[in-house]
């Protein structure tokens, strides 16, 4: 029996999620819809219904569990009174769990995979976005230097975090989370010539 659409808002979320612990522990190659299945307490049948085919299901997994992340983040980012608190929440959110598993695998697959790279392009656009209007905002009240273009500014935080996040995720010895996040706010301090100081450690409470 095919599964019913009128729970396809619950379902698809449950097996994308199930897709996502599944990829980072076994990698993106030796991933099946049978594992995923499992994971999420259904069948594969099921999970063909809602996704079609095993190449469909990892693309959505990988891109699913930014999108949550970047909801989350703009929630509180708008809960946080001025520009640099809102910073230096973003770096310590960005940086509180270093793991790129799945950007990793979205990167690669991003190479022969003309939707993977369209949506990898997506969210790397929105997250530099996010990055630029808080410099901008902080440019306009005066919290941060005007020398440097937000775009411009963005680009090299967000390269930063990316490249720091790629040695904790492999395991480089000498760059611990603890000293990515110091690196980027130090940073991020210089660029734009901001004491980012208060509110240490917020960021930790974002997933």
């Amino acid at each position: 029996m095919s599964p019913r659409p009128a729970i396809d808002h619950i379902r698809r979320p449950q097996i994308l999620r199930a897709a996502a612990e599944v990829i980072t522990e076994r990698g993106l190659a030796a991933t099946r819809i049978a594992d995923v299945a499992d994971r999420a307490g259904t069948s594969a049948p099921a999970v063909i219904y809602w996704f079609k085919t095993r190449e469909r299901l990892l693309t959505e997994a990988l891109i699913a569990d930014e999108d949550t992340f970047a909801e989350e983040l703009d929630a509180r980012l708008a809960e946080l009174p001025g520009a640099p608190a809102r910073m230096r929440f973003l770096i310590e959110a960005s940086t509180s769990d270093g793991d790129l598993s799945l950007w990793i695998e979205l990167w690669a697959r991003s190479l022969h995979d003309a939707e993977a790279a369209a949506e990898r392009q997506r969210l790397d656009d929105a997250w530099r976005g996010r990055i630029a209007a808080i410099v901008a905002a902080g440019q306009q009240s005066g919290e941060f230097s005007a020398e440097i273009e937000p775009e411009e500014a963005a680009l090299r935080i967000a390269t930063l975090i990316d490249g720091l996040s790629v040695q904790v995720t492999l395991g480089d010895t000498a760059v611990s989370e603890e000293r990515m996040r110091r690196i980027c706010l130090d940073f991020a301090a210089m660029q734009l010539g901001a004491d980012l100081t208060a509110g240490e450690g917020a960021g930790e409470a974002v997933a």
